[in-house]
């Protein structure tokens, strides 16, 4: 079953020279300076702030009706993103799925809202594919999402340990800001994603829909391939058990490493090497077992407040 292929270029070298030189020259040296003064998490907190209210002023699904073809592909960044979407495009395709990169097949509505200069990587909504099935990938919130009982919706769950240690290397954030950054995560004010606890909880509470599938990372880690079965039956999608290995084997994690360069950001700044989108690594390369508790422990409480029958030990550890 071939999609259409919508093949999109990175961002010009221009815009990628600019953002480069705002980033080095003026908001880098800037928030040295909130850092010295001992401003930086407060003014990252009231940026997490603005950020929320932005998503729910400028929402880009906020009229989109979806339809029996499209499917959701939700989650808090750093959970596996990536992974879902070509387990569910390789599926889509039998195993025979080809892009030159994830965002040339993959709609992304809410990219430039997380990241402007990837709004022109991503292809737009109205452009993906009309066909079988059309991929979505969202970062929003449950309550920002458009339903509709034809649409189907995937939310991947991963231990925030892991996941505020792969937004910590992703962003190539400073040593530095280590501290800062781990604030922020317990206070659910992280600036790449908001609040863990409230992103989780709101895809939880819509596990009992027939079209709503809540997958946990560490499923995948653990059973790549009932995972695998689990998602094709969840789709509707019936392949023979050499299609499931060969999906298995375009999704594994070797796989997806040597083609890191279809799902990575590239090198949006010239003279920075790219980020590494496909890694393996867990919460004990960053985070003392202190920490890790902490974390643990901010996490249930406001779970028990938000969604009290998550089994967190099962999911998230």
């Amino acid at each position: 079953m071939p999609g259409r292929e919508f093949h999109r270029k990175p961002p010009p070298l221009a815009a990628r020279i600019a953002a480069g030189l705002w980033m080095e020259c003026i908001f880098g040296p800037f928030m040295w300076i909130m850092r010295k003064l001992g401003r930086e998490e407060k003014l990252l907190a009231s940026f997490s702030d603005l950020r929320e209210k932005e998503f729910a002023k400028n929402n880009p699904l906020r009229d989109y009706v979806p339809g029996k073809q499209d499917v959701f592909v939700m989650t808090y960044p750093r959970s596996g993103t990536n992974w879902m979407l070509q387990i569910v495009y390789q599926l889509i395709h039998h195993g025979k799925g080809e892009f030159d990169h994830i965002h040339s097949v993959v709609a992304w509505p809410d990219a430039r809202l997380h990241n402007p200069l990837m709004a022109r990587y991503a292809i737009p909504l109205e452009q993906a594919t009309p066909e079988p099935r059309r991929l979505i990938k969202t970062h929003l919130n449950w309550e920002l999402l458009p339903y509709s009982a034809e649409a189907r919706y995937i939310a991947v769950i991963r231990d925030p340990k892991e996941v505020f240690v792969s937004a910590y290397y992703f962003t190539s954030t400073a040593k530095s800001q280590l501290e800062t950054m781990y604030r922020l995560f317990l206070a659910d004010k992280f600036p790449l994603g908001g609040s863990w606890p409230a992103s989780t909880a709101g895809y939880w509470a819509q596990r009992h829909r027939a079209n709503v599938l809540v997958i946990s990372y560490a499923s995948l880690k653990r059973d790549l391939q009932g995972t695998v079965r689990r998602v094709a039956a969840f789709l509707d999608i019936q392949v023979s058990d050499e299609v499931i290995r060969e999906v298995c084997e375009k999704s594994s994690f070797d796989s997806m490493k040597r083609l890191e360069h279809k799902f990575g950001t590239g090198r949006m700044i010239p003279w920075r090497a790219p980020e590494k989108m496909i890694r393996q690594g867990g919460s004990g390369e960053l985070l003392t077992p202190e920490r890790q508790r902490e974390i643990d422990a901010h996490c249930i409480a406001e779970l028990k407040r938000l969604a009290p029958d998550l089994p967190y030990d099962e999911l998230c550890q």
